[in-house]
C-alpha cells in the first residue's frame, strides 16, 4: 500500500486561495496526499474553515508569525514523528505557497523526476504567472556582485547587468540541474533535507529558497527542474499588500545570504558596506512607495 504523501503550505490570512488551491490536488497526483496547513497566525478564519471541511488536511499552529521556512521546519518535525512510524511517504514531502495551483498530473510528474535523479533533493516544477508567462524559477546561486546589484538596481534601472546575470538561467523548458529552485513549490528529498538541517529560520522571508538550494547543493544534492510538471501562481499578491514588511525583509535576506557567504573577518569592512547600500535601497524604496501609492 503506497502511504500518503505530506503536502506542507504555510497559511497567513490565505483569503481565497487556499480553496483553489485544496481544489487542484485530487487531479495532481494519483496518489493520496496529506496536507498541513502550517499556519502563522491568520485572523480570517480560511485555514479553520478548511481544515473542518477536508478530512486529508490538518491545521497545524506554528505559535506566530514565524515566517516561511521557520513554519515549513515546524510541520517537518512533526512529520518526521509519522514518518518514523510509518505513517507517510518515508522519501519525500512537498513544500508549496497556498496561491499556487497545481497542474493535472503535476506531482506524479515531480515524483517520476525525482526516482530518475537519485541526487535529487529538491525537485522544481514550471511555474506559469498569472499573465501565461513562465516564471524564471531556476536559476544559478547569485554571486555577491550581481546578487547585490540585483537587489540595489532592479526596480529602478530593470535592464542593468547585474540583474541580467542573476536571471542568467533562461532554459525553461528542459529538464536540468540549477543553482536553486523557487520555494513556491518544491519536492523535497527526506535524507537531502534532514542532511542539510531543514531551512535556516534566519530569514524570515526572501531567499531561504535560494539558500537552502545552495546548501543542498554545497552537502552534495541537486537542485532539479521538472518543465514536465506544470502549477500557477499568483505570484506576489501578499508582496504588494504588506509592502512596508516585505521589502526591508527582502534587504535583510540578501544582505544575510551574502554575509554568510563572505564571513571571514578581514570581510568585515565589505559587509558593513552591503549592509549600508541595502538598508538606504530599502529606506528610499519605502519613501518612493508612499510617495507614489498606485505604484504598489
Amino acid at each position: 500500500m503506497t502511504l500518503p504523501l505530506p503536502v506542507v503550505t504555510v497559511t497567513y490570512s490565505p483569503g481565497r486561495h487556499l480553496d483553489s488551491f485544496l481544489c487542484s490536488l485530487p487531479a495532481a497526483s494519483a496518489r493520496e496526499v496529506q496536507v498541513i496547513l502550517a499556519d502563522n497566525g491568520s485572523t480570517d478564519g480560511v485555514p479553520e474553515k478548511a481544515a473542518g471541511a477536508r478530512e486529508n488536511v490538518e491545521l497545524l499552529r506554528t505559535g506566530g508569525n514565524l515566517g516561511y521556512g521557520s513554519a515549513i521546519n515546524v510541520a517537518a518535525r512533526m512529520l518526521r514523528t509519522r514518518r518514523d512510524r510509518g505513517e507517510i511517504d518515508p522519501d519525500f514531502f512537498i513544500v508549496v505557497n497556498p496561491d499556487v495551483t497545481f497542474g493535472p498530473g503535476s506531482i506524479d510528474e515531480l515524483l517520476a523526476c525525482a526516482r530518475r535523479h537519485r541526487l535529487a533533493g529538491a525537485v522544481g516544477p514550471r511555474i506559469r504567472q498569472t499573465d501565461g508567462g513562465t516564471y524564471p524559477s531556476a536559476r544559478a546561486v547569485p554571486t555577491l556582485r550581481n546578487g547585490v546589484g540585483h537587489a540595489l538596481f532592479s526596480g529602478i534601472w530593470p535592464s542593468n547587468p547585474w540583474t541580467a546575470a542573476y536571471r542568467a538561467d533562461t532554459d525553461m523548458d528542459t529538464e536540468h540541474a540549477a543553482g536553486w529552485l523557487s520555494g513556491s513549490c518544491l519536492l523535497l528529498r527526506w535524507a537531502a533535507f534532514d542532511a542539510i538541517g531543514g531551512f535556516d529560520e534566519r530569514y524570515f522571508m526572501y531567499l531561504e529558497d535560494v539558500d537552502l538550494g545552495d546548501r543542498l547543493g554545497r552537502a552534495g544534492w541537486d537542485n532539479i527542474y521538472c518543465p514536465a510538471s506544470l502549477i500557477e501562481h499568483d505570484q506576489g499578491h501578499s508582496a504588494n499588500v504588506h509592502l512596508e514588511l516585505m521589502l526591508p525583509a527582502h534587504h535583510d535576506s540578501a544582505y544575510r545570504f551574502q554575509a554568510d557567504r563572505h564571513a571571514a573577518s578581514w570581510m568585515a569592512p565589505l559587509r558593513i558596506v552591503l549592509w549600508l547600500g541595502l538598508k538606504t535601497r530599502a529606506a528610499v524604496s519605502l519613501a518612493v512607495s508612499r510617495l507614489f501609492p498606485r505604484r504598489r
